[in-house]
């Protein structure tokens, strides 16, 4: 994906967020405030997705989330802030390795399908089955043929899940090659982060351009009006963070569900009986 993609949606920026656009001769926060504002905002929402959780469980809604994007773009920071604060329970995120032995020989889609949601779940996909016309493309794991037919007979296949009543979001999200690039420099600099640095992950920095074609193509076949697309300047990923929650919640017409005060009781009283440290135990060593 090139820079000139635009999210297509605008109701969700600051309409959504309540906070009144700067005028453009105001002088910019520092960082400290502009941390400080993100930091609030991002509670705000965490705090709106557990009311989504709450409307998502009374009603039996089932939502699948797909995001792809760009290498280091910064899908697993949106992924951790969107489900920091909610049940693993009912927000589920998959993220399938390569495919085992038996897995190659099924339908392609049937190991996606195995962890769609059931009533009362949100599935988020970190990757999803659009590896097929991305990574599997680019690197010529499956035959071009198999990838053109796959595109042609997808905006169907995803037709028949919306009609089936699943909610479908479909988020992409775009980097530049200078912040692909520095970001990349981290993860080699930094322990913590080395992980994160896979050889697919080189070979995508090495074929920008190859990974650019297959990704217009890919939104070009399957950008519908019942599962459309949505492009996320991830360049900052603060603000990356904000907008794409922020999106989603304004694309699910959930409501607030009432919340019913549960009564604590009364706790029973300790036996008579009972004696302190009464078995053995192994206690880990305070040491802070």
């Amino acid at each position: 994906m090139g820079k000139k993609h635009k999210n297509k949606d605008r109701k969700h920026d600051v309409a959504a967020t309540g906070t009144p656009a700067p005028a453009k001769d105001a002088a910019a926060p520092s960082k400290k405030e502009r941390n400080a504002a993100y930091e609030r905002e991002l509670e705000r929402l965490q705090e709106e997705v557990a009311y989504l959780q709450a409307w998502v469980k009374a009603t039996g809604a089932r939502i699948v989330i797909i995001f792809e994007g760009r290498d280091a773009a910064g899908k697993g920071g949106v992924i951790k802030r969107l489900v920091e604060r909610v049940s693993p329970r009912v927000f589920r995120v998959v993220a399938l390795p390569a495919p085992s032995d038996r897995e190659k020989t099924q339908i392609y889609f049937q190991r996606y399908i195995n962890h769609f949601p059931a009533a009362g779940e949100v599935v988020i996909f970190d990757r999803s089955w659009y590896n097929r016309p991305g990574v599997e493309r680019v690197m010529g794991f499956t035959p071009e043929e198999t990838v053109k037919r796959f595109l042609e007979v997808l905006p169907a296949l995803e037709g028949l899940l919306v009609e089936s009543g699943i909610v479908l979001l479909k988020y992409f999200l775009d980097v530049s090659e200078a912040e692909q690039e520095r970001r990349f420099n981290q993860r080699i600099d930094d322990p913590m982060r080395q992980w994160k640095l896979s050889p697919m992950d080189l070979e995508s920095f090495r074929r920008w351009w190859d990974y650019t074609r297959a990704y217009d193509d890919m939104i070009r076949a399957t950008d519908t009006p019942h599962a459309p697309w949505w492009i996320v300047d991830s360049d900052d990923k603060k603000a990356a963070r904000i907008n794409c929650i922020t999106h989603i919640l304004n694309s699910i017409p959930y409501e607030r569900i009432p919340f019913e005060v549960p009564e604590l009781g009364r706790r029973q009283k300790r036996p008579d009986d009972y004696v302190e440290d009464s078995i053995a135990r192994n206690v880990v060593p305070s040491i802070f």
